[in-house]
């Protein structure tokens, strides 16, 4: 059975991988749907447990892969001994909410089950995405205590799906206010790139238009599931983002703080940086990242 592709109207390359000595490819953490494979690469040397950064592609929740060049700031963090573990997860082409949330948490619970074969500390896991992916990292974030965001007949339903870290770039929260938000901004969709449209991504995720179902948006919704016993957040955006609007990430940020406390949450502004802007993957900025992920994770 061939692994299902829905691809975005462009191509995303993949990542050169070559440099990386010990890696392992298409590892099933599921077996529900070819989509549910994920990637490791470990530090050059060492045999752990090392903790376990886990990347999360975007793409519009219909495109993208784990082993695209969203991946290449990431592999920085082997160089401080982290191990990176690239996952895939059915996207809206094939599935809809809450098949993603599913699929990554069934990744998490696989990890810690395989912690002791793949040199994994299953105490110290923090995730990393950007656009979609920022939006899965943040809801792993912040839906631990939610079982119907969990579907422990993909395996391994023994262990939790908690992180103890969580890293968003770009993504989007509040899907109903991101072309009130655009337009705020000055960055009004153009005609027929509405998120509000039928065929939008966030209409195609959820299966009907966003319009319609608030509800269901509500559900969809991160900052619905915000409980104190979620961990530490790093939310960075662009403020010349005109896909999707910097408020949203303000806005999950201040409500983090209001129930976690301020020293658990950091947000970032990038000036004038659009949407996976190259400054979020600039060496400085890589490091920014890895400095707080040390910071939690004390590797």
């Amino acid at each position: 059975m061939s692994e299902p592709h829905y691809a975005l109207p462009f191509e995303i390359p993949s990542a050169n991988t070559d440099q990386i000595k010990r890696k392992m490819f298409d590892l099933a953490y599921a077996d529900s749907s070819p989509s549910q494979k994920l990637d490791i690469y470990w530090p050059e040397e060492g045999d752990g447990p090392f903790p376990v950064i886990v990347s999360i592609h975007g793409g519009a929740f219909m495109g993208g892969d784990k082993r695209d060049i969203q991946l290449t700031p990431m592999f920085e963090s082997l160089k401080r001994n982290y191990v990176l573990v690239g996952v895939n997860y059915r996207m809206s082409g094939e599935a809809k909410f809450p098949a993603l949330i599913h699929d990554v948490k069934a990744a998490i619970r696989w990890i810690r089950a395989n912690a002791k074969n793949y040199l994994f500390d299953p105490q110290r896991i923090a995730t990393w995405g950007g656009s979609a992916g920022g939006y899965l990292s943040l809801m792993m974030g912040v839906s631990a205590w939610a079982t119907e965001l969990e579907d422990l007949s993909l395996g391994n339903s023994e262990q939790p799906s908690h992180v103890q870290a969580v890293v968003d770039w770009f993504g989007p929260t509040d899907f109903l206010k991101m072309d009130e938000q655009l337009t705020e901004s000055g960055f009004a969709p153009a005609e027929g790139f509405s998120h509000n449209g039928a065929d939008s991504p966030e209409s195609l995720l959820l299966g009907v238009q966003i319009t319609k179902i608030p509800e269901l948006v509500s559900k969809a919704n991160p900052e619905t599931y915000i409980r104190s016993i979620a961990p530490s957040f790093f939310i960075q955006h662009g403020t010349h983002d005109d896909t999707v609007p910097h408020q949203q990430s303000v806005n999950i940020a201040v409500k983090l703080a209001d129930v976690l406390g301020k020293d658990k949450v950091t947000l970032e502004l990038l000036p004038n940086a659009r949407h996976a802007d190259p400054a979020f993957e600039t060496p400085q900025n890589v490091k920014k990242v890895l400095d707080f992920l040390d910071s939690i994770l004390h590797p």
